[in-house]
């Protein structure tokens, strides 16, 4: 401080001043040197556009000095290495992080690009007209953005027997019912629930109920009154009234399952007009003490024939059964009396025959159906009848 203080006075205010003056001056030139000296680019980043003056050597300085952290993903239109130039254009877009979900499983992806199409593009997932996607192929990609993707799928739709392959993408079974503007009734079934998923193997069957109401018009059966009448021979007939059907309406629910019936339930039924009886008259006149007389009178020539019949049997408790034989043998008063029916052409009423599997018995009836080489034996009951069926048999004539 002495050593200043000794020397201060020997310098003029003057000299101090120009001294100052002279440092100031050249560090003024050396800004102006060092401005004029940086290189002018223009940057845009992120779509954002701005000029640049810099000392930077390279892109990757330049990123550096304007606070860009320069990632893999990221992109860039020249190399990091490059050297900055005046007048040079960098233009850079920082990446986006995007997650892309196809049929629930997630993947994520990079992208500079501007719309949800051309990610899809770049990455190479291709979508069909049936596929769907969350966003449209126009939306704009924003960082940490999720892009949806339900890949179609085609599935056998059978409706009520008609097939037909369409398409979905997923979900329960009621989404594509309502997707394919398909209705189920009240009764309709349906395989699998529509709670269930629709998967790609299995088939939809829908199984349509309907239920409807059928008239059945059907005719009642008369039934035949037999009556006894001594003014007529025994033997003989006499129709005294013919006899008329009646008419029934049956109502019936129907159940159909695919159109067919599988069931027929008969819910009511009216008569609408009801039958008459075929009254028919027998005559009585011949007694059964006479039928010995009447075998010694038909049967002399016959007597110790064989012959083999074809042979039914039948009781006197059928419906419409009176139970009096053309001979007029009271069955109901004599129901195990041994009495066939036979054709009065082949063995004539009266005689007295050996059946096999029978016994002996008197041939003592007649019917509508006996005819030719054919006997209907007499049973006290319908079970007896019914098990004898129906049998060829050995008949022997015996007087």
């Amino acid at each position: 401080m002495r050593v200043f203080s000794k020397l201060l006075p020997k310098l003029t205010w003057k000299q101090l001043l120009s001294g100052v003056g002279m440092i100031a001056l050249i560090a003024f030139s050396g800004l102006m040197v060092f401005e004029t000296t940086k290189t002018e680019v223009t940057l845009t980043e992120n779509g954002e556009e701005q000029s640049i003056k810099t000392h930077a050597d390279t892109v990757e300085e330049l990123l550096a000095e304007s606070g860009i952290t320069y990632e893999e993903q990221d992109a860039i239109n020249h190399k990091l290495n490059t050297p900055v130039k005046n007048g040079m254009n960098i233009t850079y877009d920082e990446a986006n992080e995007v997650t892309v979900k196809v049929d629930g499983d997630e993947k994520r992806y990079y992208t500079t690009t501007d719309t949800v199409g051309e990610l899809l593009k770049d990455e190479g997932i291709q979508l069909t007209k049936h596929d769907n996607m969350s966003l449209d192929k126009d939306a704009s990609v924003e960082d940490g953005m999720t892009i949806a993707i339900d890949k179609a799928f085609q599935v056998t739709v059978n409706d009520g027997g008609d097939k037909e392959r369409v398409w979905t993408n997923g979900g329960t079974v009621e989404h594509l019912l309502n997707e394919q503007e398909i209705e189920l009734n009240k009764l309709d079934k349906i395989k699998p629930a529509k709670d269930k998923k629709v998967k790609k193997d299995t088939p939809v069957i829908i199984t349509r109920i309907k239920k409807v109401t059928e008239e059945v018009k059907a005719p009642i059966d008369y039934q035949v009154e037999k009556r006894e009448d001594s003014s007529l021979a025994k033997g003989k007939r006499h129709v005294i009234a013919k006899g008329k059907e009646g008419l029934v309406v049956k109502e019936y629910e129907v159940t159909k399952e695919n159109g067919k019936e599988i069931n027929r339930e008969l819910i009511d039924k009216t008569v609408k007009r009801k039958s008459e009886s075929r009254i028919v008259a027998i005559g009585t006149k011949v007694s059964e003490q006479n039928l010995t007389t009447l075998s010694d009178k038909s049967s002399s020539d016959k007597s110790g024939k064989v012959m083999y019949m074809n042979a039914t049997a039948y009781s006197s408790n059928c419906s419409g059964c009176s139970g009096i034989t053309a001979t007029g043998i009271n069955l109901n008063k004599n129901p195990n009396k041994k009495i066939v029916s036979v054709d009065t052409s082949v063995i004539p009423l009266g005689t007295k025959v050996w059946i096999e599997g029978y016994g002996t018995a008197i041939a003592a009836d007649t019917g509508s159906h006996i005819v030719g080489n054919r006997i209907d034996l007499h049973f006290p009951s319908r079970s007896s009848a019914l098990n004898f069926g129906r049998k060829t048999v050995k008949v022997k004539v015996l007087d």
